[in-house]
């Protein structure tokens, strides 16, 4: 696949110009123009031909076509109709012969993808990154690991560890079903047109499913609760879930949790074993 080449800063300016594409910041429209952030992404997804990858927000292709060059299969999903329709023929002229599918939807309205994707590599925008992430994770879990672009603040919340500043309901939701790391800053300068804040690469890989459907449901619960008043402490903040404060610590201390812990002290684990003693 190596005849497949990428898009430069100048093309990707005249095909939105064709399109009479003005970027929609409600959209998150922030086009990567640098080839080589495109290259990267694709080593750190560790990318091969064996791969079905799954692409969030193509935009204009140029990720698109980096990870052309190294996946056998590539589903891309893009909620702009324009970009849509015009992605494949950008394909072609750049070399893509096989192996992508295009779909013109909303991201978080996915839930089946043909041929089980192996791999999500996305620039995801900045207002749905969390939900879209997490939705692939839940209702796709062929998907084995991936890389995703994000706002900065945001990778740091989804790579936090318990006891960080930045450590909240992302971060324990997320570590539900995988392992993740913050690989990579990457400047703003290389986005078309320049957003106001600075973005990084999250790389992540699936574990074994911490529990099951309902379980996962509950530990959820109890992770909104406990960082929606993430000053209050343990048996404050989910007392209502639990009926009073003291039963609220008879449960925390039945897991062997300090109920004068505040949510940002409890990993995954402690919150699926507190999830537990629920009905």
């Amino acid at each position: 696949m190596s005849e497949i080449t990428l898009l430069g800063a100048n093309e990707i300016r005249a095909i939105a110009a064709e399109l009479k594409l003005q970027p929609a910041k409600s959209l998150g429209q922030n086009f990567v123009i640098d080839a080589n952030v495109c290259r990267k992404i694709v080593r750190l997804a560790n990318i091969d031909s064996g791969d079905h990858v799954v692409e969030i927000g193509p935009g204009i292709g140029s990720l698109t076509l980096a990870i052309c060059q190294s996946a056998s299969r590539v589903t891309a999903i893009e909620i702009d109709a324009r970009l849509a329709a015009r992605l494949n023929q950008t394909a072609l002229e750049h070399g893509v012969r096989t192996g992508l599918s295009i779909i013109h939807a909303d991201a978080l309205s996915i839930d089946e993808i043909a041929d089980a994707p192996t791999k999500l590599v996305a620039n995801l925008p900045y207002n749905v990154s969390v939900p879209v992430l997490l939705h692939f994770l839940e209702r796709f879990p062929t998907i084995q690991a991936g890389v995703v672009m994000v706002q900065r603040e945001v990778a740091e919340r989804l790579a936090a560890k318990p006891g960080s500043k930045s450590y909240g309901a992302p971060s324990v939701k997320a570590a539900w079903w995988a392992e993740l790391e913050l690989s990579d800053e990457v400047s703003r300068s290389i986005f078309w047109p320049v957003p106001n804040v600075d973005s990084a690469l999250v790389s992540f890989k699936r574990h074994v499913p911490l529990g099951d459907e309902a379980l996962r449901e509950r530990t959820f619960d109890l992770v909104d609760r406990a960082f929606g008043q993430r000053r209050k402490m343990l048996r404050a903040a989910l007392s209502s879930r639990f009926g009073s404060s003291q039963a609220a610590q008879n449960h925390l201390e039945r897991s062997g949790i300090d109920p004068t812990l505040r949510g940002e002290a409890l990993t995954v684990l402690q919150f699926r074993a507190l999830a537990a003693t629920l009905d």
